[in-house]
C-alpha cells in the first residue's frame, strides 16, 4: 500500500505522519488489495472550532480499480483522522459484504420482480455522466457492478481493448453485449 499524505495551509509534523500512517495502514485489515491511499489534510479558517481541520482520504483497490472516498471535519486533525478512518472502515466492510453475498437478497436473482410499466411518452435525458474507462477483465467487471450494486456495467475489455456492456439478467445470470461497429452510411 503507498500512502500520500499532504497539507494545505499547515506543516505535517512527523507526529501527524506516523499517526496517519498507522491508522490507515490498518484499513489492510478489511481489504488486502489496497494499492494506494491519497490524504489532503487542511487547516481552514471556520467560525466554528469544530471544523478547523479537514481531512479527505482516497483509497484506490486492486480489485476493478475500486475507489473509496472519505472526508471529514474535526477541532484536531487526529480526531478527524479518525472519523474518516471510521467512514473507510464502513464502505470497505460493506464492500467486502457485498462480494462474499454475491446474489443473495437480490430479488431479481430470484425471479421475483415486477413487470416495467411501458414508458411515458416525451421522456427525455435529464442526466448526463462522463467518466473515465480503464481496461478490465470481465471477472473484475462482474465484481465492480457487484460492488455498486448496478443492474450493467459498460467497460472497455483489457484483451480486446473494445467496449462491453455487461448485465444482469432477469434468471439472476449475466449477459454481456459486444458491440460490432459497421462504417457510418453517406
Amino acid at each position: 500500500m503507498e500512502l500520500h499524505i499532504a497539507g494545505t495551509n499547515m506543516e505535517i509534523t512527523p507526529e501527524t505522519q506516523r499517526y496517519v500512517e498507522r491508522k490507515l495502514g490498518k484499513l489492510n485489515r478489511h481489504k488486502t488489495d489496497i494499492i494506494d491511499v491519497k490524504v489532503e489534510i487542511s487547516r481552514e479558517s471556520t467560525k466554528s472550532p469544530q471544523a478547523q481541520y479537514l481531512v479527505r482520504v482516497t483509497v484506490q483497490s486492486g480489485s476493478g480499480g475500486a475507489l473509496l472516498h472519505g472526508e471529514e471535519r474535526a477541532e484536531s486533525v487526529f480526531q478527524a483522522v479518525d472519523k474518516v478512518v471510521a467512514i473507510l472502515t464502513r464502505q470497505l466492510e460493506r464492500r467486502k459484504g457485498k462480494l462474499y453475498d454475491k446474489g443473495r437478497g437480490n430479488t431479481m436473482a430470484r425471479g421475483k420482480f415486477m413487470q416495467p410499466e411501458p414508458p411515458p411518452a416525451g421522456r427525455k435525458v435529464v442526466k448526463r455522466k462522463r467518466f473515465n474507462i480503464e481496461p478490465m477483465t470481465l471477472e473484475d467487471a462482474i465484481e465492480q457492478m457487484e460492488t455498486l450494486g448496478h443492474n450493467f456495467f459498460l467497460f472497455v475489455d483489457a484483451g480486446s481493448r473494445e467496449t462491453r456492456l455487461l448485465y444482469r439478467r432477469n434468471d439472476g445470470n449475466y449477459g454481456l453485449i459486444e458491440p460490432e461497429f459497421r462504417p457510418a452510411r453517406d
